[in-house]
């Protein structure tokens, strides 16, 4: 199985405030959804209160370290290796972990992709991606988006793959 991040982050890397993404950009949001959709997605709690239901045509699950936090329509892991255990025991060819920071954190070392979406812009932001070494990652792919009345900012997005050791 594929371990996936799937990540947008500003120039100091930013990737939300207050819960919620801080920007705008509907060419990235329909990125997100051709990539996940079918899949299993790995998130933390907060973020799953930021999105605030399972999104549907994916299976969702939830990162929590509450025992009595199961919201409908989720599947509940209380680590990372449960939760990529559940996604590889249903059959999933490539799981996408979407958030947020301390989720991203534990999970780094264990992606072989990175979807990354790098924002043009620095803007506040309370939550960041974690550092990594990109000598260590092979770019894939990169499309370049302008802002314009859909996407609030310009941004690059990248697709990365592990380097084989």
């Amino acid at each position: 199985m594929i371990v996936s991040l799937l990540v947008a982050m500003d120039l100091k890397r930013g990737i939300g405030k207050d819960n919620r993404l801080p920007w705008h950009l509907s060419d990235d949001l329909k990125q997100f959804k051709r990539l996940t959709m079918g899949h299993h997605m790995i998130l933390g709690r907060k973020t799953y209160e930021s999105i605030g239901k399972p999104l549907p045509g994916r299976t969702t699950i939830l990162l929590t370290h509450r025992p009595d936090f199961q919201p409908d329509g989720c599947l509940v892991a209380h680590s990372l290796e449960e939760a990529l255990s559940i996604a590889r025991e249903r059959g999933e060819s490539e799981v996408f972990i979407i958030g947020g920071g301390q989720v991203f954190a534990q999970a780094l070392p264990l992606a072989d992709r990175i979807y990354l979406t790098r924002v043009h812009a620095r803007v506040e932001a309370d939550v960041y991606f974690p550092s990594f070494d990109e000598t260590q990652w092979i770019e894939i792919e990169r499309s370049d988006y302008p802002a314009d009345s859909k996407n609030q900012f310009a941004f690059t997005f990248q697709l990365f793959e592990k380097r084989q050791t």
